[in-house]
């Protein structure tokens, strides 16, 4: 290898280990500090508005609730590749390309500071561009010698090569670039994993005492869970509930001065507090919420038990407009939702809710306060965080997601998903030649009449449904099958709500608002 070229890979390499080490020194700088502040998520958090929606649409799609995970893993990626650069920048000029470096790695500081995070934001960049600038010119001294040492060797000849055992100087430059890189790894990966343990902690931290719920929640009936072994849960666990929304790290917020606003198109504009709010009449009740990401046979969906004061009665107090048909709730992180003033005016159980499964809400879950509304998916009603409600119309105002393309009014459509057998499972035939499948059917508000399934395109039968919880809340169903062959089959399944409408087979993807069609499986009898 030329000379000129192996300084140039060497410095690439160096450029790249560089940025890894600034990732990861910022990253466990910002544990210690503001789980908040670490310049992978002050970046990511920026990037989120600005990019466009069909790649944040698929980026759902693929990676689900790691959505945010692999973003991350994203931004330091590509860090790296800004690395390489910034590397080849120095192979001919070190202080620009040292210049560069300590730049890029301010940057999220000053992106972290514009947007109202404060000066502890600028902590973990400041930390990690020193120690990512330290790497860089150790690298790069590093690298001169070994470039040195490498032509020293060419020089002497092949009989002077033969008699030399080892070049010390690229032996040291690649024994400290991988020890380097593999910590940056290990600090970035620690970093996370102390993040996600803060999040998972948050909602005991911020536990509030929460009153005795004025109206508890139905008792589940006896037959409202199937005994199908395989068969998701009639009440989901907050561990396990779906997470989609634009927070990369959810906001930290003192339910001691949190306070919602409501104005607008009102006759009384008024704030309450979490005190206000905790010495009102609330309410439990059990609702399932559904992301409009949720592909079909999806796993965004999920049923708990809320506890929360009527939206219908905040709104009542504030006596809206003739005129007005939206409210636009506002969170403290920067998102809106339209939500349509007739579904927070009815009888439906919408809450400003305080817990969840009996405990304080979770700051992943949006507390001290969010909105559940049944009947709506999450992006146009279940906004987290919310700090404001202005009773509005949807001629004068957008929300977050309907400038993105999706539909004003977002509602749930009828829908199933099979979850026995598993995909491409096999399985025996018991008692005889019995097969059983099951699943979940949700029309939330508006409640499941029947669900129906079929094998390898033969005709509907109908399935046994679990007794009803809720008209806001999702069934079970199970079916049994008989006289199934040995071999691959295709199971599908499809609802219908109380209304008589009918799970469409169409495929739609998400956008504009729900993916609609059938759920299939295949699985295999022996």
């Amino acid at each position: 290898m030329m000379a000129g070229s192996r300084r140039t890979w060497l410095s690439v390499v160096t450029g790249v280990v560089a940025t890894l080490i600034y990732f990861g020194t910022a990253e466990l700088i910002a544990r210690s500090l503001d789980v908040a502040s670490a310049p992978a998520l002050l970046i990511g958090q920026a990037l989120i508005p600005l990019m466009p929606t069909v790649l944040i649409k698929s980026a759902i799609a693929v990676f689900g609730t790691h959505d945010k995970l692999a973003l991350v893993i994203t931004i330091v990626a590509g860090g790296a590749g800004c690395g390489a650069i910034i590397g080849w920048i120095g192979a001919r000029r070190r202080s620009l390309a040292l210049v560069v470096l300590i730049g890029f790695g301010l940057l999220p500081a000053v992106v972290g500071v514009s947007s109202g995070a404060g000066l502890a934001a600028t902590g973990p960049s400041l930390g990690g561009a020193a120690a990512g600038a330290a790497a860089f010119l150790v690298l790069l001294h590093l690298a001169g010698t070994a470039d040195h040492s490498s032509a020293d060797t060419a020089a002497a000849g092949d009989d002077q090569q033969n008699r030399t055992p080892a070049r010390p100087g690229r032996r040291a430059f690649f024994g400290l670039a991988a020890g380097l890189s593999a910590v940056g790894i290990a600090a970035v990966a620690a970093g996370q994993s102390a993040a996600t343990l803060v999040r998972s902690a948050a909602g005991t931290v911020t536990k509030l005492v929460l009153p005795r719920p004025a109206t508890s929640a139905p008792e589940i009936p006896a037959g409202a869970e199937l005994d199908v072994s395989g068969l998701t849960p009639l009440v989901t666990e907050t561990s396990d509930f779906y997470r989609i929304d634009t927070a990369l790290f959810p906001p930290s917020i003192d339910a001691g001065t949190w306070m919602l606003r409501v104005h607008g198109m009102v006759e009384n504009e008024f704030t309450i507090t979490m005190a206000e709010l905790l010495d009102l009449p609330l309410q439990e009740h059990y609702v399932t919420l559904t992301c409009v990401s949720n592909e079909v046979g999806g796993d965004l969906v999920g049923n708990a038990k809320w506890l929360g004061y009527p939206i219908r009665d905040l709104l009542a107090r504030a006596k809206p407009h003739t005129g007005a048909d939206m409210v636009l709730s506002g969170s403290d992180d920067g998102f809106t939702a339209s939500t349509p003033l007739e579904v927070l005016t009815d009888d439906r159980a919408a809450l400003l809710a305080v817990a969840m499964n009996g405990h304080a809400l979770p700051r992943d879950h949006g507390y001290p306060a969010r909105l559940v509304v049944p009947g709506l998916c999450g992006y146009v009603s279940a906004t987290k965080w919310v700090t404001d409600l202005e009773v509005t119309r949807f001629a004068d105002r957008e929300a977050y997601w309907t400038t993105r393309g999706w539909s004003t009014h977002g509602p749930v459509l009828v829908a199933s998903r099979i979850d026995v057998p598993r995909p491409g499972a096999t399985v025996a035939p018991k008692s005889g030649d019995r097969i059983v499948t099951a699943g979940m059917a949700w029309a939330q508000h508006t409640g499941i009449a029947k669900v129906q399934v079929r094998i390898d395109n033969g005709d509907w039968a109908e399935a046994e449904l679990s007794e009803e919880l809720t008209a806001d809340t999702w069934r079970q169903w199970r079916c049994e099958h008989t006289g199934l062959s040995s071999g691959t089959h295709t199971v599908a399944v499809r609802a219908i709500d109380q209304a008589g409408n009918v799970q469409t087979s169409e495929r739609r993807p998400p956008i504009p608002g729900a993916a609609t069609g059938l759920h299939e499986r295949q699985f295999t009898v022996e």
